[in-house]
């Protein structure tokens, strides 16, 4: 078993509601992983954030949320997107994110649809390797603005199920 697979995935309700609002820990890492939201995050944008998406989803370390992602989709509601994915800071580079974003993805192709939708900043490289490495490939860039007025690049990306 890798180390990732001794974590269990479980859908999240109000009890982990805490636990994900720790996860983000910097303004600049938030915006990152929630660039509509505002700093500091809390449990209030939370909520909100939960009437808006689906199937929010936690990964737990004997109780304990160590991860978390949640689906969406686009204003027409023709892509299911994968978002606000977050693994805390002691548990990174153990594959817990990998494993996340693949029950996502599964997620949404037993589910939903044929084809999965990522977006992430550029400059976020672990992200962007982790995404292209499970398969998904670039289709558009956005041009945002970071909360500094800086102008940063979110990269959009699909993974159809033929491929994976």
């Amino acid at each position: 078993m890798s180390s990732a697979e001794q974590y269990d995935i479980t859908t999240a309700d109000n009890t982990h509601f805490e636990g994900i609002v720790e996860l983000f820990t910097t303004p600049e890492e938030f915006f990152l992983i929630y660039p509509s939201g505002t700093w500091p995050f809390d449990k209030a944008q939370l909520e909100r954030l939960s009437r808006e998406r689906s199937d929010f989803t936690v990964v737990l370390d004997t109780g304990q949320v160590i991860g978390f992602a949640n689906l969406y989709t686009s204003i027409a509601g023709d892509r299911y997107f994968i978002g606000n994915v977050v693994i805390s800071d002691t548990y990174r580079g153990q594959g817990i994110g990998r494993r996340l974003v693949r029950h996502m993805c599964d997620r949404i192709f037993d589910r939903y649809a044929s084809t999965v939708y990522i977006s992430v900043f550029t400059d976020n490289t672990t992200a962007l390797l982790l995404y292209a490495s499970l398969g998904f490939m670039p289709f558009d860039i956005e041009r945002r603005t970071t909360p500094k007025g800086d102008s940063a690049a979110l990269l959009h990306m699909r993974l159809d199920a033929r491929s994976w």
